[in-house]
């Protein structure tokens, strides 16, 4: 299945939907950070969740972080996106046993846990990126950002977010949906939403049994019609170099790179996003500070 974005909007104008296949984007992450079902669940659904909310973004140069801290014993959970939807993440501690609220239903909510936030810092190119933060209400992270929206931007909105995973822990199935009213909107919409949001049931298992992204909304928004407006395809992406990985270690001043150099001799830096190494001999980080 394509991993992509389709947004659209109801032909009356009152709500607009967007949808995420993200199969492979969960995998990938997978892979990298050699997660267990837990940690795949959990940080698949806020790279998600990111990709919706990063696409949302007008300025070509934005990106969204997504930061999630509930105290739970995954962790620290966060998400990059770019204004394209494309997305890179991890979490603190990937390794978490499984949790499960039913044989075969992973529990999410208690791995993330309640006692903490979520975060969400917009840079659009203003002189300080918008940060809006709100107490975590159900830890399952779709309940989360829904809640962000109507408290931090005023905005009625369903999300929901799932991933399967297999018994091979591979990622099966990945997407997600976020549906808004717009101005203008009464409570019959809200009423129609939520009886589609019932009737689909588990986003995850939809996906597995064969639905799109298109699928997806015009599933959960049966009777409405759907003007599509765009599709495109997003990936996991990191924006690491070797180029920026110097600029960090130039960032840490004189003083801290010259006792480097004295107390190691070289330098080995790991990217958090995609776990690339970078290495730097004596000689390249002597010519680092020649540059200062």
């Amino acid at each position: 299945m394509t991993n992509e974005i389709v947004r659209a909007i109801t032909g009356n104008g009152l709500v607009k939907a967007a949808a995420i296949t993200g199969r492979d984007i969960v995998e990938r992450a997978r892979n990298i950070h050699k997660l267990l079902p837990m940690g795949a669940a959990a940080l698949g659904r806020t790279l998600l969740g990111a990709s919706l909310m990063g696409d949302m973004l007008k300025e070509e140069q934005g990106s969204l972080t997504l930061q999630i801290r509930g105290g739970g014993p995954l962790g620290t959970i966060l998400a990059v996106s770019d204004c394209g939807g494309n997305v890179r993440g991890y979490v603190q501690n990937p390794q978490v046993e499984l949790m499960e609220k039913s044989p075969g239903k992973l529990d999410v909510g208690a791995a993330v846990g309640l006692d903490g936030t979520l975060t969400v810092i917009k840079d659009i190119g203003l002189k300080e990126p918008y940060v809006g933060s709100i107490g975590l209400f159900s830890g399952e992270i779709a309940d989360d950002l829904a809640m962000y929206f109507v408290e931090s931007e005023q905005i009625p909105t369903a999300c929901a977010l799932g991933v399967l995973v297999g018994l091979d822990q591979s990622v099966t199935a990945a997407g997600g949906y976020l549906i808004q009213l717009l101005p203008g909107a009464g409570e019959d919409m809200i009423e129609r939403i939520e009886a589609g949001v019932r009737a689909m049931g588990s986003v995850s298992h939809a996906l597995a049994g064969g639905l799109d992204g298109e699928g997806l909304l015009r599933a959960v928004l049966p009777g409405f019609q759907l003007e599509i407006l765009e599709k495109h395809p997003v990936e996991y992406r990191c924006c690491c170099s070797r180029d920026r990985v110097s600029r960090a270690l130039i960032s840490i001043g004189r003083k801290d790179l010259t006792e480097l150099i004295q107390e190691q001799g070289q330098a080995e830096l790991t990217c958090q996003f995609c776990d690339q190494v970078y290495r730097f001999s004596r000689q390249e980080l002597e010519q680092l500070l020649a540059e200062m």
